[in-house]
């Protein structure tokens, strides 16, 4: 009795400390903006762990971020979906918990659409998530069927969620890893189209009301052994055509380009039923070490197509040395894909929203030594343009710690870099003291760049975002200094991006 008496207990003493918390979430984001580390104009939660990004949805001009979120710790615990809305994509609020968990399991990764027709009858133009319950008690049991995948709805825009009570909606097939459920409409067959993650492939399904689903087809690697998690499939129009093709965008855990998880992507065809594209043309969205489980918005105007990552790495995301929160999400981003010779490239890019931010300016040219002092280097964009013949260059932020930030491009290799190896605190993981290099660029050919800085990290995005980089680092204080080396014919465009109010 006395055991069960304090199962009670702890169980309530949980909850209210969940429900204190959900009803302290509704705050602006920007305004720990002084707190060290934290970023000024990159969404965290207010308070404890976050990882993937959930549910991105648009809806009566406000774009929703569900999250997972653990309300209890600063390390990753029973899975919750947090909740922010956004008019602008910069300026975020922070709204109470939008799911916890229950007899099913926690909450899991998953997706959300806007229901107009009303296909699932939760009412025109509800809200519902898709989204995995994963039943601890059943995994510790050693049972393989321990993840499925459940809906829940909404009737007033996100606020508050009703579970459906025939959940779940699709029982598990044994597979011991079966989650990340992305739903979205095709509307040639007009029906629901479903990808999720099962270990080391994606499978397809379709549905007429959200409820009933239908499974249709998988792809996957032969022989791979690498674990596959939070896909996505997205229809994107081929710059400067009439070309329409598919990408299914894929997260992988382990043995990205520098080390641990990234995400992926394959360029094809789908018929509305399955995936069909060149397996031995596995691509990255990004080369840094630091942008996973990265998902599209649904429901966006006309054919804009806008993502979100998460800026961390399960090699050592519970142990970064923020404390208050812990995790971080990239800049949103805005997809395109372009063909160059017989290859598709997926450009990525900041959101058109972030220009709000651009603040004080400051314009350089060809300086091979050019030393700037200014505090607000550590909230800042850097554009720049490099001619064929420019040679090495390298951009070295730092600090009166002698920490240092340095990112380039080599000649030699004909790599862009960022070495993160003196930036600051590194003694929470072995390696995270590394350099970084993105894949080998075309030669003899003028590259740009765009590098956007907020306190803990660097997003790089080059030639257009045909290739992106993004790192986190956690310098003792902010870079207050930059410093150019080589880099002959070359130019640079610094915008202050700390006067957001």
């Amino acid at each position: 009795m006395a055991n069960v008496l304090s199962s009670i207990l702890k169980m309530f003493l949980f909850s209210i400390v969940c429900i204190f918390l959900s009803c302290n979430q509704k705050k602006p984001q920007m305004e720990n903006m002084v707190e060290k580390w934290r970023p000024a104009y990159h969404f965290t939660p207010d308070s404890m762990w976050m990882n993937d990004p959930n549910g991105l949805v648009y809806a009566d001009g406000i774009y929703h971020l569900f999250y997972q979120f653990y309300p209890a710790s600063n390390v990753w615990g029973p899975m919750h979906w947090g909740h922010a809305t956004s008019a602008d994509l910069v300026k975020w609020d922070h709204q109470p918990i939008a799911l916890y968990p229950d007899s099913l399991g926690y909450i899991f990764s998953g997706s959300a659409v806007i229901d107009t027709g009303n296909t699932a009858g939760f009412g025109k133009n509800a809200m519902v998530a898709m989204f995995t319950h994963h039943n601890d008690k059943m995994e510790k049991a050693g049972s393989n069927v321990f993840q499925y995948q459940s809906i829940a709805f909404s009737n007033d825009g996100g606020k508050t969620f009703t579970k459906y009570d025939g959940n779940p909606v699709v029982k598990n097939p044994g597979i011991r890893d079966f989650r990340d459920p992305k739903v979205s409409w095709y509307a040639p067959g007009k029906y629901w189209v479903m990808v999720l993650a099962a270990y080391d492939r994606a499978k397809f399904y379709t549905s007429p009301d959200l409820k009933n689903w239908t499974p249709t087809g998988e792809f996957g690697i032969p022989g791979d052994d690498r674990l596959w998690e939070c896909p996505d499939l997205v229809k994107l129009k081929v710059e400067g055509s009439e070309e329409y093709k598919w990408v299914l965008i894929t997260s992988i855990q382990k043995r990205a380009p520098n080390g641990g998880n990234g995400t992926s992507y394959f360029v094809g065809d789908f018929d509305g039923k399955t995936f069909k594209g060149d397996v031995k043309k596995q691509r990255w969205v990004d080369y840094g070490t630091d942008n996973y489980a990265m998902v599209t918005w649904g429901n966006t105007s006309g054919e804009r197509t806008l993502a979100l990552g998460w800026m961390s790495n399960w090699l050592y995301a519970q142990n970064v040395p923020t404390t208050r929160w812990r995790s971080t999400m990239t800049l949103p981003r805005e997809l395109s894909l372009v063909k160059e010779g017989d290859d598709y490239t997926l450009v990525s890019k900041p959101a058109a929203e972030l220009m709000t931010l651009k603040n004080s300016k400051l314009e350089i040219k060809d300086d091979k030594n050019l030393l700037v002092e200014n505090k607000a280097l550590g909230q800042c964009k850097m554009a720049g343009t490099l001619k064929a013949t420019s040679g090495d260059v390298k951009y070295i932020l730092s600090n009166s710690k002698g920490e240092q930030l340095t990112f380039g491009y080599e000649a030699k290799t004909n790599r862009w870099f960022i070495d993160r190896t003196k930036a600051g605190v590194n003694n929470f993981f072995t390696g995270f003291a590394a350099k970084h290099y993105g894949p080998v660029m075309t030669q003899n050919t003028d590259q740009n760049f765009e590098v956007y800085l907020d306190a803990t990290s660097i997003e790089l995005f080059i030639n257009g975002g045909r290739v992106v980089m993004t790192d986190i680092f956690f310098p003792s204080e902010g870079y207050s200094k930059l410093k150019t080396t080589g880099g002959q014919n070359t130019s640079v465009v610094i915008f202050n991006l700390i006067g957001l109010k």
